[in-house]
């Protein structure tokens, strides 16, 4: 029997019913349903529809469905219902006869899909803080593990100032950790609860909201009920937060490519996440990092398919809402499946760092270094830029590196120069020289790293939530 039936003369055309169930991707959502459900008979019963035994009977036959599902897969095999709602409806009224079929009095399904949604969104973010806790571990460990070793840095892709390899990586560190508090922002505005909204405009039975929204794990209550039906707000705002992270992993994994290859040589490309070539046996190919940047597109796609799909919506619940369950799904294993393999892939790398350490040396990287150690002296620093740069001009005539000139040449340029340039411009010398907080100065760089630690101790929820 369908939950709208006495309406309609007609059964609904057979192509039309397969075609719009839900049932296929929201049974993903059996334990959050069967929570709420709980929750509700228990207000159903404080509020005097329900009997304690009633109540005892809709308990039982809910906590049989949950077992059943867990136990047997082939149990959530049901072409004959349209969604997760009608499936624990109907099973209920098979495990305990017509008393199941008073769960429904005074709710919607509109309602018990936000709230279902609102559960998984919640649920999700705390496993993804876990697996950020985790990718950022393995960067910090490798960050730790590099110590004092250096690397060049780049702007525009062109050799720019030596920086350690530590400060390099927790450049990631940083954007990671700034997804994980977009996690937690969206967290707190999907913690409310709509249970008790109704179909629009409220449920018609005096139920208790807050205690339903207490049992759940929710914060608050919703304000509004054609807002609570209608709001796919927090899964957008989920998905756009993924999309960034995907995004931040896209750039990472640009980056260890570029790496990767001969041109550069920084790093060696883990075998147990690379794959070869059907028709060259030379080849090792950084398989898992270009999946990475293609899967980055799916997710902003998503975020964008979210987007649309609401944009001319009016108010409260429409159909079209159906539609934002696959992309919100497919986004969360999207990232949830790819971030233990980038951790994997992180711990497992080699930095080749002689050649990293010789990159650092050259390129002019010290250049910088140089003006500063004409400023010093007293000379403006547009001036001191400009000799340098006449410098580096000469030396490119020459062949040689900066440390290598002539106290005479350098004279010729500007006498401010003097004999202790050359040891200023040692890779050490100019690492120390940025010695400010945020700088690659190796000291700084150990607090940093320190920091870090004790930020990303703070990523794993504290509790984690029993619903589901």
């Amino acid at each position: 029997m369908k939950m709208w039936s006495g309406r309609f003369r007609q059964p609904l055309d057979p192509e039309f019913e397969t075609w719009q169930q839900s049932f296929p991707y929201d049974r993903r959502l059996l334990p959050f349903e069967l929570a709420a459900s709980r929750a509700h008979a228990r207000a159903l019963e404080h509020a005097g529809v329900l009997s304690s035994e009633e109540l005892s009977e809709i308990i039982d036959g809910l906590n049989q469905i949950q077992r059943h599902a867990e136990d047997s897969p082939e149990f959530l095999n049901d072409p004959g219902v349209e969604d997760v709602h009608h499936f624990v409806e109907k099973k209920l009224a098979v495990i305990i006869g017509a008393t199941g079929y008073k769960l429904h009095a005074g709710r919607s399904r509109n309602e018990q899909i936000a709230t279902d949604l609102r559960l998984f969104v919640r649920a999700t973010i705390d496993q993804l803080q876990n697996l950020l806790a985790d990718w950022l571990d393995a960067i910090l460990t490798r960050a730790e593990s590099a110590g004092a070793a250096a690397m060049p840095g780049s702007t525009h892709l062109q050799p720019a100032e030596p920086v350690l390899i530590a400060h390099w990586l927790l450049a990631y560190v940083e954007m990671f950790l700034r997804d994980s508090e977009r996690l937690a922002s969206c967290r707190k505005r999907t913690n409310v609860c709509p249970l008790g909204s109704g179909a629009i405009a409220g449920a018609t039975v005096a139920l208790d909201r807050s205690a339903m929204a207490a049992e759940l794990g929710f914060d608050d209550i919703t304000a509004n009920s054609m807002d609570a039906t209608s709001d796919r707000d927090f899964a957008l705002e989920f998905v756009q937060t993924l999309s960034m992270i995907s995004l931040h992993l896209s750039r990472w994994a640009e980056e260890m490519i570029l790496f990767s290859t001969p041109a550069y040589d920084f790093i060696v490309l883990p075998e147990a996440y690379s794959t070869g070539s059907s028709a060259m046996p030379q080849k090792k190919n950084p398989d898992l990092l270009e999946l990475v940047r293609a899967k980055a597109a799916r997710v902003l796609g998503f975020a964008v398919a979210l987007e649309t799909a609401v944009k001319g919506l009016p108010l409260a619940y429409n159909k079209d809402l159906q539609e934002t369950q696959e992309p919100l799904f497919d986004a969360a294993d999207t990232l949830v499946s790819m971030l233990p393999l980038v951790t994997g892939w992180m711990r497992a790398v080699e930095f080749n760092f002689p050649k990293l350490h010789q990159a650092a040396q050259s390129g002019f990287m010290n250049a910088w270094a140089a003006a500063a150690y004409l400023v010093e002296r007293g000379v403006p620093s547009r001036q001191a830029h400009e000799a340098v740069g006449k410098a580096v001009q000469l030396c490119i005539g020459l062949g040689c590196n900066l440390q290598d000139l002539s106290l005479r040449d350098l004279k010729a340029i500007h006498a401010a120069f003097d004999s202790d340039l050359a040891a200023r411009l040692e890779l050490a010398e100019v690492l120390a020289l940025h010695d400010v907080p945020g700088g690659t100065a190796p000291q700084r760089v150990k607090q940093a790293i320190q920091s870090a630690r004790e930020r990303v101790g703070t990523l794993r929820p504290a509790e984690q939530s029993s619903v589901g």
